[in-house]
């Protein structure tokens, strides 16, 4: 079995690095089940909205995914609102999804979850 996504490290990426292929999203997708892959400009981009009580809970999330980002060196489009935080990440320089973004949507799941 491949190394589950979020034990994986965001790596540096160029114009030339690899879209994920077909087979690399089948394997990905048991382990982000509440992603949708969406497009917006042209680009697929993997989306998800997380749930919160309260404005307060939303906003702390919101800075502790900050955190992963910048530890990653990959960072989202974050939209919070009051009980909501929605998520989306791609890989701009590729203009399509990266593995990255994989590993970034796990670890946000992680986040979420508590783990």
């Amino acid at each position: 079995m491949a190394t589950p996504l979020t034990e994986q490290k965001s790596v540096a990426t160029r114009r030339d690095s690899p879209a994920v292929s077909p087979a690399q999203v089948a394997e990905f997708r048991p382990q982000l089940p509440d992603w949708q892959v969406v497009q917006e400009d042209g680009m697929p981009r993997l989306k998800r909205t997380f749930k919160f009580p309260d404005f307060a809970q939303a906003l702390t999330f919101t800075q502790k995914l900050g955190e992963v980002a910048e530890k990653e060196g990959h960072h989202p489009r974050i939209v919070l609102e009051w009980g909501s935080v929605e998520v989306t990440w791609w890989t701009h320089v590729i203009r399509n999804l990266h593995v990255n973004d994989y590993v970034c949507a796990a670890k946000t799941d992680r986040l979420y979850r508590g783990a």
